[in-house]
């Protein structure tokens, strides 16, 4: 452990894998804390918000939150040419966030001021890290990052303002969730056209020429922008409802674009393909929820998150914790499980607040099926990414240089 903490340590050459490695470790121990005081074989804690706060902060801001940093800070790298940041201070960007996941836990005891200057500070770090290398990229084409990240900032900053004045903080965790649907609909436009052509060719042999319409990428994050703040204004009646259907709608066209014939069903591609589905699916039910007046918001949001934001961070950690790393993207049967694990704990979620749905769950629970699958999947995640996250390159890459040689290599 000592050798893995030295800043000299493999783990610290590039952002991408300490964070992505707490990611999945993240996703792991606090499904589980979850779990035990589900199940009762804990006590549940005392702590500003209560455990149902806690438990959705921790996945959007702990778990989300890390996998973002892990990503961005690698892709300012390769976007803007800017170079990699270096160990000191992703160090101290991780200790930051470590900070803010134990703060808040104890935050029964010490008070939430902790935990919010911790996951503040950690935003903002973020922030500042980010503006400089995108502002002074030519045309700055990828300045959304920057406006996503700091609206997701700005909305985690309303969370702990709330908390800290005794008001009601869960809409803008509701209001976070749609601004990570939309970095999510950012971050894979920008990847794919440059990687998943590259791979479709590469790995399966196939040509499909891949191109990300920005009419229709645009259109999606419009309606999800406006669906987001449509619930979080608590509209008048319907307003939220139709406004979600019209996201499901502006998502389903959005995957016009992903159909390139046989080079689909490659998994490098077909794992996106996949999320934009659960995430139509998200925001359909949830605005048929609202339109018949039933109580769908919950499950709607976890198909988002367990689903959709589930798919999408372990698909780009899949890919960009080998080629940055200089390893060959991972062709085994882990990947197709865990994606299989994370569909199957969504829909177990879903099926706890849908009554029309009956599902096998073997004697568990649906909220506990769900965990069991949640954490198996990132469980497969950590111990095949474990080495190359950890360890030297193969190559003689250097810091977070992208090689993306064949599985012979």
């Amino acid at each position: 452990m000592a050798s893995l903490l030295s800043p000299r340590a493999p783990l610290w050459c590039c952002p991408f894998r300490p964070f992505f490695l707490l990611t999945a470790l993240h996703g792991i121990v606090v499904m589980a804390v979850w779990l035990a005081w589900l199940s009762g074989w804990m006590p549940l804690p005392d702590m500003p918000g209560g455990p149902f706060v806690w438990h959705a902060h921790e996945m959007l801001f702990g778990f989300a939150a890390a996998s973002i940093a892990g990503f961005l800070l690698t892709a300012l790298t390769e976007f803007t040419g800017s170079a990699a940041l270096p160990p000191r201070p992703v160090q101290r960007l991780v200790w930051l966030w470590l900070g803010g996941r134990v703060a808040y836990l104890l935050s029964g005891s010490v008070g939430i001021a902790w935990a919010a200057a911790l996951d503040m500070g950690f935003m903002l770090s973020l922030v500042a890290h980010s503006f400089g290398p995108l502002w002074r990229a030519p045309e700055r084409r990828h300045m959304s990052f920057f406006y996503a990240l700091v609206a997701l900032t700005g909305a985690h900053l309303g969370f702990y303002i709330s908390l800290l004045l005794g008001h009601e903080a869960l809409p803008w965790l509701r209001l976070s969730i749609g601004l990570l649907m939309i970095l999510v609909i950012v971050a894979l436009s920008r990847i794919s056209m440059a990687l998943f052509n590259e791979v479709m060719g590469k790995y399966g042999g196939l040509t499909a020429d891949y191109v990300a319409r920005p009419p229709r990428r645009n259109l999606a994050m419009f309606t999800i922008g406006l669906s987001a703040v449509a619930t979080f204004a608590q509209a008048g009646p319907g307003v939220p409802g139709w406004l979600a259907c019209a996201a499901a709608a502006a998502i389903l066209n959005l995957l016009n674009d992903w159909h390139v014939g046989r080079a689909l069903w490659q998994r490098w591609v077909l794992i996106p393909y996949l999320l934009y589905w659960c995430m139509a699916l998200g925001y359909g039910v949830i605005g048929v929820g609202h339109l018949s007046e039933q109580p769908w918001q919950s499950a709607g949001e976890h198909l988002l998150l367990v689903a959709a934001l589930g798919l999408a961070i372990l698909v780009v950690m899949s890919i960009a914790g080998r080629v940055h790393a200089g390893h060959a993207l991972d062709g085994r049967l882990w990947l197709p499980a865990a994606v299989l694990l994370l569909i199957l704990a969504a829909i177990s979620r879903a099926g706890a607040s849908l009554p029309f749905l009956p599902l096998a769950t073997w004697g568990l629970s649906p909220l506990t099926l769900a965990a069991v699958l949640w954490i198996g999947a990132w469980l497969l995640y950590a111990a095949y990414a474990w080495r190359v996250l950890t360890g030297p390159r193969p190559d003689l890459g250097q810091f977070c240089d992208e090689r993306m040689p064949l599985p012979s290599d």
